[in-house]
């Protein structure tokens, strides 16, 4: 039997304006399994995240390009980490 590896296409980017697409991979062994999306004074970030790192007021979805629309809340910090790391490891 063939398991077959499911991959999420999210927005990466940062800016209001973006639509850079990638395809979510795993990252030392974690899966980037969500797309995210967080808003905090004017600064969008778009980015894949594992679902473990799915708080408020981070928003995840599960669906290709789910991450589109844009919310707000303070945790800017924590999205911008996870899409380091995962720039980091491409």
């Amino acid at each position: 039997m063939s398991l077959c590896a499911y991959t999420l296409k999210c927005f990466n980017c940062v800016g209001k304006d973006c639509n850079e697409t990638v395809v979510c991979p795993t990252v030392a062994g974690i899966t980037l399994d969500r797309c995210a999306k967080v808003e905090q004074n004017g600064v969008v970030v778009k980015s894949c995240m594992n679902r473990d790192l799915c708080i408020a007021p981070i928003s995840c979805c599960s669906t290709d390009l789910c991450n589109s629309a844009v919310t707000t809340g303070p945790a800017l910090a924590l999205l911008l980490l996870s899409s380091t790391i995962f720039t980091l490891f491409l």
